[in-house]
């Protein structure tokens, strides 16, 4: 993970990034900070190393402009755990609702999954060879040589170990080479017993309720339960159960819990959704819970420990973005102590026309991009027209400005719009080889009615 971001100067990060987001060039630079001090502290002096903590971000920005993407995008770019939660979906304790801890659970079990991938496919070729042996063992299964005097039956017995030897080498190339697959064969699956169990008494949360399920579950012994499947998909079946018999899951916890505390990146959405408007007249109600929400995220923010079933977390190092549209609220509405621990705010820019025709033509992952790899599954080429782009990017902003601005969202819903007809017609009507070319005139004659009615402009999306 050091050695990864070492070769993440700050310029690279806001370079990837813009592979994929157009603009915000502001956010870009304070995450790519943000990503790079977390190699400058693991490689700074040990005594300092706990006392670095990192600078969270609060994004104050609009629907649809990116905010999201950014943090996303960049906990794929450090190979980072990284979880979304809503701020919304959390109450107050004693209030129902989600525990603020179940994030950094979940931080932790996103953790856990990496590492475990990234194992797996480190012992990929050692789990494929015992595969291979296994559903070797069920088609022939192997002749031991003898070992002691020598003699006419002991010759036949070497003999007959080297045939079968040699039967089953020549089984394994048809294996490797999938000439078998659709054969049938009986093989043994391991099935753990998931227990159905109430718990009476005082309420208890899901992750909770799972994690005794699965404590208990695995202190059940495990079935084996024969099944008839082909070769192939006894080779997926019986990797998995291999490939985990290779793994310390006691390393793997370790290294995730590690992981998670050093790199990992929670991204708490709709934070303006908790914070409440302040009132000489008190207020009361669901303000109440929204504060006690704010107060609940302190101390995970500030830096705590949390239990979790793989072992005890502190986030003292978690980086935190928090996000919101603070269209009613304000960001001076939160509680003192939160703001605090949010010392980077950002302002995202809404987008404009000429962002979102940069949106449909630039990045990695455009939705015209999209479209084209799709229909060209169906072996029709299609191709945007620059004009084209141009007044779709037009007509997308004007539905902005007068219905509700839902940023960059708008796109595909009028691009959908667009392309609807031509999804349904392929391949009945147009079939293979066409080419479907999009010009201006195009874009006019289907979009044209979207937004003239206003009285149906709140059936659009």
């Amino acid at each position: 993970m050091t050695e990864l971001l070492k070769d993440l100067t700050p310029r690279q990060i806001v370079a990837e990034l813009d592979q994929y987001i157009i603009g915000q060039h502001d956010a870009k630079r304070n995450v790519a900070i943000a990503l790079r001090n977390r190699w400058r502290r693991m490689n700074s002096a040990a005594d300092m190393q706990r006392e670095i903590t990192p600078n969270n971000i609060l994004m104050i920005g609009a629907t649809g402009v990116g905010k999201t993407e950014i943090a996303r995008r960049l906990a794929k770019i450090a190979d980072a755990p990284f979880i979304k939660v809503e701020a919304s979906k959390f109450t107050e304790v004693g209030y129902v609702g989600r525990d603020v801890e179940s994030m950094v659970r979940d931080l932790v079990e996103q953790a856990v999954n990496m590492v475990r991938a990234a194992k797996k496919e480190a012992v990929q070729v050692k789990a494929q060879q015992m595969v291979e042996d296994v559903i070797l063992d069920i088609l022939i299964p192997p002749v031991k040589p003898t070992n002691g005097h020598m003699g006419f039956e002991n010759e036949k017995k070497d003999a007959d170990a080297e045939l079968n030897e040699r039967t089953r080498e020549r089984f394994r190339e048809k294996i490797r080479s999938g000439e078998m697959d659709d054969r049938k064969i009986d093989i043994d699956v391991q099935q753990a017993q998931t227990p159905n169990i109430g718990i009476m008494g005082g309420a208890i949360d899901d992750m909770s309720m799972m994690n005794i399920q699965e404590m208990i579950g695995g202190m059940m012994p495990k079935r084996g339960k024969k099944r008839k499947v082909s070769i192939a998909e006894a080779r997926k079946i019986l990797l998995e159960e291999e490939a985990a018999k290779l793994i310390d899951m006691d390393e793997v916890k370790e290294e995730a819990i590690r992981k998670a505390e050093d790199a990992g990146i929670i991204f708490i959405d709709e934070i303006d959704k908790v914070a409440s408007a302040r009132s000489g007249n008190g207020g009361g109600g669901p303000d109440v819970s929204r504060e006690g929400v704010q107060r609940d995220l302190l101390p995970i923010v500030e830096g705590s420990a949390v239990n979790t079933k793989y072992g005890v977390i502190h986030t003292d190092h978690i980086l935190f973005v928090a996000a919101g549209a603070f269209h009613v609220a304000k960001p001076s509405d939160l509680i003192p102590e939160l703001q605090g621990r949010f010392p980077i705010r950002v302002e995202l820019q809404s987008l404009s026309e000429d962002d979102f025709y940069q949106i449909l033509k630039e990045p990695k992952n455009a939705l015209t991009k999209q479209y084209v790899a799709m229909l060209k599954a169906e072996s029709v080429d299609l191709t945007f027209q620059d004009d084209a782009l141009r007044e779709l990017a037009r007509i997308a902003f004007e539905v902005n400005s007068d219905v509700e601005n839902i940023g960059a969202r708008r796109l595909q819903t009028v691009l959908s719009h667009l392309m609807n007809d031509f999804m349904f017609d392929i391949p009945d009507v147009i079939g293979a080889n066409a080419h479907v070319v999009v010009t201006k005139e195009l874009v006019n004659e289907k979009l044209n009615g979207l937004v003239k009615n206003r009285d149906l402009s709140q059936f659009i999306l």
